[in-house]
């Protein structure tokens, strides 16, 4: 044999076949391939070093399994065990914490495979196991992970039902059986537990930290929104009650307003200039309200996308618990923590209105500031476009924008994905030269173009629109629905909002048609196939994933409180959830009580069948003792009733064979103690001994 070769069987031990294994060795593989399923989630979250010695300690136990060799010296998995700790002090700077700590749990849980040596070190896996599973919800509540988690705890309770069944060879399938039922008498149990078990902060609603993503921030550059178009994830999702959704084009979401410029990037009003227009804000709101309801996926920002225009009346505000929500003078609505779960409100929103002061305020000239020396190609173009035309001369803000549109859509600009990377004077460039650009490119450049003129001007951004359909009444708002627009100011009405983008893809804001990245291949593939496939998937799996969303992950206090007045409370209070819940928990105790103190008169079957067979032996003259096994029993007939009872022997070996044997079953066939008896009937019992007489001389 090579060198090589030899070097690969110590690492890659002859796979005997699952069949062959013995039966700890096919337990113990079961349970490794349990816990890397756990653990598997956990690996793309932690620490690179954490990635690798996991799977590495996983590996080198599946090799002492398969080649039935001896585990490692304790002093070995003393030393792993520190040097997994140095380095997680040394990465996270701390052994507390929530990373820290799941990734020392991670690491335990792997080196206690390493000491599984008893019974006690079985349960000290599976108790981590359970735990472990439970870390996973620390990061990420979603449909997917609870499947997995499923999957997690269903293995766990077949390893513990193995465990349990020390006799034979127990099948696999069958202690997944019994784990299932398990989990089936349980079920009632957990959903009272669900629907009652109070839900006080922070045990309910941990921050997502680790998840969580939006479109939307409170700066942005050329470009950034363009990269979302590719992020097909949800960003929310909207219902309305009434079942009027308002028309694509009124369905503007309303994010950061942007009105601080340096040439390169926009950011949001500075604070020292709030005062002034809170005071000179006036809003009126027009026609009738719209009523909806948002499930907001986390961001990690402290802003809400709500629908324009959303005041701060009592009867519109959102009330979303756990947060408060207050109303910048710009109409963003802005909340005191970042959004790190998700949360579900409902408002209203007037898509008619009108805000902003009616006449001059401190405050707004600002708003018309461009920096020094930035994009001065575009300046100069726009002040000879507005002296060529002696209309525009002396116009108003409305007549100017008007204009700027007409230009924008005859002017041979292209609304793309792609528009490339752009310098340091990107609106000049875009503007003049390539004209290729796209929702931010043609709004910022509005506002600056505007700006130049002595509008004052600022760039709102958000998401506009929805998918075409609903999915079970709910609309969906994807981050590649990110949007950007401009407000211009116009003396005696206010605010105006002006979608530069409109003018030149008026499917995009008309009917929510977004553009679509390139597909990839596999994308490709099933168009070919089915063009309405992925879509068909894509449709059903969300809609799965919403009513996991709306009737799971949004069961909170108040529909606690809303069930309670259903069962018949007038004005539930914790005190009566906790009743309630007290005495179902009661009800639920006496009735296990009562099933363990009849199940207590029960035997289990194989000690029934060692009784049973006792007595008939006992009939037949011979004499044996509980403990005494099948094939011990079987000596004793042959030594008292000879060669005619061989056929009762073999009966009590076959039950030997049976029980203890290799393919041993843990359920006996009911026919043997027929057979038993039958065989018995036919043995002539053996002949008392006659009592001895003692002789004294």
């Amino acid at each position: 044999m090579s060198p090589a070769d030899r070097s690969l069987s110590l690492l890659l031990p002859r796979w005997p076949g699952w069949a062959h294994l013995p039966r700890e060795a096919r337990d113990t593989l079961f349970q490794l391939g349990v816990i890397g399923w756990t653990v598997g989630p956990h690996l793309m979250r932690l620490p690179l070093w954490c990635a690798v010695m996991v799977p590495a300690i996983l590996l080198w136990r599946m090799r002492l399994a398969v080649a039935n060799q001896p585990l490692p010296n304790r002093w070995i998995v003393a030393a792993v065990l520190a040097l997994a700790v140095g380095l997680t002090a040394w990465g996270e700077g701390t052994l507390l914490g929530k990373q820290a700590g799941v990734t020392m749990l991670v690491v335990l849980m792997s080196l206690k495979m390493l000491e599984l040596r008893a019974r006690r070190d079985a349960l000290v896996v599976f108790f981590l196991g359970f735990f472990l599973v439970l870390t996973h919800f620390l990061y990420s509540q979603s449909l997917p992970m609870a499947l997995a988690t499923l999957g997690s705890v269903w293995g766990l309770l077949t390893a513990l039902a193995l465990a349990h069944m020390p006799v034979g060879r127990p099948a696999i399938r069958e202690a997944s059986t019994v784990a299932l039922r398990t989990a089936l008498w349980a079920l009632p149990l957990m959903a009272v537990l669900f629907l009652l078990f109070p839900r006080f902060s922070p045990l309910w609603g941990v921050p997502q930290d680790a998840g969580g993503r939006t479109g939307l921030s409170g700066s942005l550059r050329m470009g950034g929104v363009a990269s979302l178009a590719n992020d097909d994830t949800i960003a929310m999702r909207v219902r309305f009650p009434d079942g009027r959704a308002p028309p694509p084009q009124a369905l503007y979401f309303r994010g950061p307003v942007l009105s601080s410029f340096d040439g390169r990037e926009w950011t949001r009003l500075p604070s020292a200039l709030t005062p002034a227009f809170r005071s000179r804000t006036d809003l009126q709101l027009l026609g009738a309200p719209v009523r909806y309801e948002v499930t907001l996926e986390p961001s990690r920002m402290t802003l809400l996308p709500l629908l324009e225009l959303t005041p701060d009346r009592t009867d519109a505000a959102p009330q979303i618990e756990g947060y408060v929500a207050s109303l910048r003078p710009d109409l963003q609505w802005q909340l005191n923590l970042p959004v790190t779960d998700r949360v579900r409100f409902e408002a209203q929103a007037w898509p008619l209105h009108r805000h902003g002061p009616r006449t001059e305020a401190i405050g707004l000239h600002a708003l018309t500031a461009l920096p020094g020396g930035s994009n001065p190609r575009l300046l100069a173009w726009a002040q000879q476009f507005r002296g060529e035309d002696p209309r525009l001369v002396k116009a108003d803000p409305r007549t100017l924008a008007d204009a700027l549109n007409h230009h924008i859509a005859t002017a041979g600009y292209t609304y793309t994905l792609e528009p490339g990377a752009y310098g340091n004077d990107a609106a000049d460039e875009f503007w003049l030269d390539r004209k290729l650009g796209f929702c931010e490119h043609f709004a910022s450049t509005f506002v600056i173009i505007m700006r130049s003129w002595g509008v004052p001007a600022r760039l709102v951004t958000g998401y506009q629109g929805t998918d075409a359909e609903p999915v079970d009444g709910w609309w969906i708002v994807r981050q590649s629905h990110a949007h950007a627009w401009a407000e211009y100011w116009q003396p005696g009405e206010g605010w105006i909002r002006a979608d530069p983008t409109a003018s030149v893809a008026p499917e995009r804001i008309r009917r929510s048609q977004a553009l679509q990245p390139q597909r990839g291949l596999v994308e490709q593939a099933m168009d070919r196939v089915s063009p309405q496939l992925l879509t068909q998937l894509k449709g059903v799996w969300e809609r799965f994933d919403n009513q996991w969303n709306q009737w799971v992950l949004n069961y909170s206090r108040g529909k606690q409180f809303n069930l309670l007045q259903h069962l018949g409370f007038q004005s539930p209070s914790w005190a009566d959830l906790s009743y309630v819940l007290a005495g179902l928990l009661s009800m639920a105790a006496l009735a296990a009580a009562g099933w363990a103190l009849w199940d207590r008169q029960r035997q289990d079957p194989w000690q029934r069948l060692q009784a049973r067979v006792q007595r008939r032996l006992h009939e037949l003259g011979v004499e044996v003792a509980m403990h005494e096994g099948p094939r011990r029993r079987a000596e004793r007939v042959r030594e008292q009733l000879g060669s005619a009872a061989e056929p009762l022997a073999e009966l009590l070996e076959q039950l030997e064979s049976a029980r203890y044997g290799r393919h041993a079953a843990t359920k006996l066939d009911p026919r043997w103690w027929s057979r038993f008896r039958q065989a018995a009937a036919q043995v002539q019992p053996a002949p008392a001994e006659a009592p001895t007489t003692a002789v004294h001389a």
